[in-house]
């Protein structure tokens, strides 16, 4: 199969253009332009990247953007499609997989997401393993924020039918929140688009997790 890193940037890619530039995202205010302008400044302009998460820096960030922003959409978004630059630490294909496969897949769907009539999509089970995998390691920090013990349940998807579940934050009481890998990671990234999510716990803790600014 191909890694998921590599295969939801394609669709991303392909959701961009048939959704185009001025559509928008479930990213604030950003349409898909602008998106797509932060994916290549997250992936190709250091300086510019660090400001993302180092506010001192966004100055740098801000400055790249606009740069970015001023050429031709079509363009920018091949650019993304074409993967990191051969400098990139995310050109190693396992640093690629650890850092893009939720980045590109939650991105994606804010794209998808945000247009009228979405729905959700069947992954196949090997691409709903890894977005799995993938959040039993970055959920840790994503939950962080609401301060709960939380736990996260696959209903019936281990191989003789019981449920999947991994802890994300260990505690009494734990929030539980069921459901399909896909959906999780909108709910842990912050995004209030998710469907068929199940919470069970103390009331508190569910109003806790789900009132808090889940996400990095």
């Amino acid at each position: 199969m191909e890694p998921l890193s590599r295969s939801e940037r394609a669709a991303l890619c392909n959701s961009a253009l048939e959704a185009g530039e001025s559509a928008p995202t479930l990213c604030g205010g950003w349409d898909v332009k602008d998106l797509v302008v932060h994916l290549l400044v997250r992936e190709r302009h250091p300086a510019g990247a660090a400001g993302i998460v180092l506010s001192p820096l966004s100055g740098l960030t801000e400055r790249a953007s606009r740069r970015l922003a001023r050429q031709d959409f079509t363009a920018l978004v091949e650019r993304v499609r074409g993967g990191p630059p051969a400098w990139s630490p995310t050109a190693v294909p396992a640093i690629d997989r650890a850092v893009n496969s939720l980045e590109f897949l939650v991105h994606h769907e804010d794209v998808r997401r945000a247009q009228d009539g979405w729905a959700p999509r069947e992954l196949a089970e090997a691409e709903q393993r890894a977005v799995w995998k993938a959040l039993a390691v970055a959920g840790r920090a994503l939950v962080r924020p609401a301060g709960v013990p939380v736990e996260l349940r696959w209903p019936g998807a281990a191989r003789d039918g019981e449920d999947r579940t991994t802890t994300l934050r260990a505690g009494d009481d734990p929030v539980v929140v069921s459901g399909e890998p896909v959906e999780v990671a909108m709910l842990l990234f912050g995004r209030d688009q998710h469907r068929g999510l199940r919470f069970d716990g103390p009331p508190d803790g569910v109003r806790r997790l789900r009132g808090s600014d889940l996400g990095l």
